[in-house]
């Protein structure tokens, strides 16, 4: 199997924050589900970040539209991670 990669990201909205699945253009044919797939990266990226402390910040540092890029996931489609290059975004400018 191969890994592939995903960007992750959260996108204000101006009721909500979302999770945003960058998907790269040539992604393992594994992978059969897409909502399974991204469930499996958030799952990741609120297992090796605080969510709250994420989400916190980035409502109120950033703006209604904005995208904020958290980093990049690794996964099998067998669901392994591989690895995760994954921060939090700063709490000042």
């Amino acid at each position: 199997m191969c890994a592939d990669t995903f960007g992750v990201g959260i996108h204000l909205t101006d009721t909500e924050l979302q999770v945003v699945v960058h998907v790269p253009s040539e992604v393992d044919s594994g992978w059969t589900d897409p909502e399974a797939f991204q469930s499996l990266v958030a799952e990741t990226v609120w297992s090796q970040l605080d969510q709250q402390q994420v989400l916190e910040t980035i409502a109120s540092r950033f703006e209604t539209g904005d995208t904020v890029t958290l980093g990049t996931v690794s996964l099998e489609p067998d669901g392994t991670v591989v690895s995760h290059d994954l921060t939090v975004p700063a709490a000042e400018p």
